[in-house]
């Protein structure tokens, strides 16, 4: 199973100014081209764009709803069984056997009751 890590950056708001955009949608259009360039160098590869809702503090007491668009850039890890550790901040490979040895101790067998009446449940009598 391939695996992927993934990057969220928040989308231009407006497009860099050049010679040689000189409409409002052509710089926009460069700004992405040379954002999506810039991270493609790097491996990530684009997947999609979301606009997703999120609360902000208007004034003191309120709060309001207002939309943030991010853009969605994956690349694979380096093996097909890597996983991501965020403490180290880096790509560990998984090792399963090391997962087994961690696992919780094996329980001895239950320990028998002593014999006698055994308590009563509810109310009593």
């Amino acid at each position: 199973m391939q695996r992927h890590e993934y990057k969220v950056i928040p989308a231009p708001r407006r497009g860099t100014k050049s010679r040689e955009a000189k409409t409002n949608e052509d710089r926009f259009a460069l700004t992405l081209s040379l954002l999506m360039n810039d991270l493609g160098r790097d491996g990530w590869d684009y997947v999609r764009a979301e606009t997703l809702p999120t609360e902000e503090r208007a004034g003191f007491t309120k709060t309001r709803v207002v939309e943030q668009t991010v853009l969605i850039f994956r690349r694979s890890l380096a093996g097909p069984a890597a996983l991501v550790n965020p403490a180290e901040g880096g790509v560990a490979a998984f090792r399963p056997q090391a997962a087994a040895e961690a696992a919780a101790p094996r329980l001895g067998p239950a320990v028998e009751p002593a014999p006698g009446q055994a308590p009563s449940i509810g109310r009593a009598e």
